[in-house]
């Protein structure tokens, strides 16, 4: 008999959501698998197992969908007739980031190719073990986002909220979001033909600790509290453009709890996960300046903004799954600056640092 209460797989185990979800299942006594390029950057993978790989390979997908069975409380590989499925997976790998990386257009191509193809990868392969094993027990979770809703319900900077009915007519204002919609519906149409349980959450701007901080494809969040962060006392911020464009922003551990809280209930989604406390990038700014307890002088330039104002309705889940948040915006920005700051102090310890020591005689 084993120890362990149920079996997951997590795919994109070593990013930001993905390895807070790793974490979260084992204090639940999960045995979890995690798969993805890399393993978590920023702190040591709780998974029992942790496999390195392109999920863009089918075959590799076919082989990590398969859980080998325990012998008394030891995991090991076993004959084939022991092949079972995992109890529920987990899927957040995708090519992502924040709006220097989806805004630009550089990286569509890349984006729409790699996301959509661990998606039909990871369905195809199921739907085959489970055709091969005559079962039908694997839940999977598929992390959509609030990206996928048309531009032209996010035009105006106070905007009312979004609600799950929005999503059509259909209008993306990226190809990151035309992505998302179409897998959306295409794990819907494998749940409807084949069976398959699946849920689906909108995910809103989900940010806290332990997430990309720098590089390029951070969220505004996090690079907000790095620029902070950087800034002398009364020093310049750099906000791309007029910083009145509108954002609500979730903290990672409530995106956990209610993504688990869907997981465990009866309904498939789409639903909205997030904040409805909307704020301009002007007053996140000013959050991230009030917790770090400095004086900013917001520099505005020119970049890639995407939708003009964009906010969460949180109707449905209430409704649902009986969820709403509970930490407000600044108390999740302190959380997020304690740890940015770190990191900041961090890289500048090593580029500050003289590998020829200074003696004076």
């Amino acid at each position: 008999m084993s120890q362990y209460k149920k079996t997951a797989l997590v795919f994109g185990a070593g990013g930001f959501i993905g390895s807070h979800m790793v974490k979260r299942l084992r204090a639940e006594g999960y045995w979890v698998r995690g798969v993805d390029l890399k393993k978590p950057e920023y702190s040591k993978t709780q998974a029992n197992e942790f496999i390195q790989g392109d999920l863009t390979d089918y075959k590799l997908v076919e082989k990590c969908i398969e859980f080998k069975g325990f012998l008394g409380n030891f995991y090991q590989y076993v004959s084939d007739q022991h092949v079972d499925t995992f109890d529920e997976i987990y899927q957040y790998a995708a090519d992502m980031g924040g709006a220097g990386f989806v805004f630009s257009g550089e990286n569509d191509s890349e984006i729409m190719t790699n996301s959509a193809a661990i998606n039909l990868n990871l369905l195809l392969a199921q739907k085959k073990i489970n055709d091969r094993k005559s079962v039908n027990k694997t839940k999977i979770f598929y992390s959509s986002s609030a990206c996928m809703y048309p531009e032209y319900a996010q035009m105006e900077v106070n905007n009312p909220g979004l609600k799950e009915t929005d999503a059509y007519p259909a209008g993306p204002d990226s190809e990151y979001g035309w992505e998302k919609l179409f897998s959306e519906r295409l794990f819907l149409a494998y749940n409807r033909n084949h069976g398959i349980p699946v849920r689906i959450g909108r995910f809103h701007n989900i940010f806290g600790p332990e997430g990309t901080w720098t590089g390029g494809r951070e969220k505004s969040p996090a690079a907000m509290c790095r620029k902070v962060a950087e800034a002398v006392d009364g020093g310049e911020v750099e906000i791309w453009g007029d910083g009145e464009q509108t954002r609500s922003f979730l903290f990672v551990d409530e995106c956990i709890e209610a993504t688990r809280r869907l997981m465990e209930s009866d309904f498939l989604g789409p639903v909205n996960i997030g904040s409805e406390e909307m704020v301009t990038i002007n007053q996140l700014a000013d959050i991230a300046a009030k917790v770090a307890g400095k004086t900013i002088v917001k520099k505005h330039i020119s970049g890639p903004l995407g939708v003009r104002g964009r906010n969460s309705n949180n109707d449905l889940i209430r409704e649902k799954l009986g969820w709403d948040y509970t930490m407000t915006l600044e108390e999740g920005i302190a959380k997020t600056y304690a740890w940015i700051s770190k990191k900041v102090e961090e890289q500048e310890r090593i580029y500050n640092w003289d590998p020829i020591p200074n003696f004076s005689f």
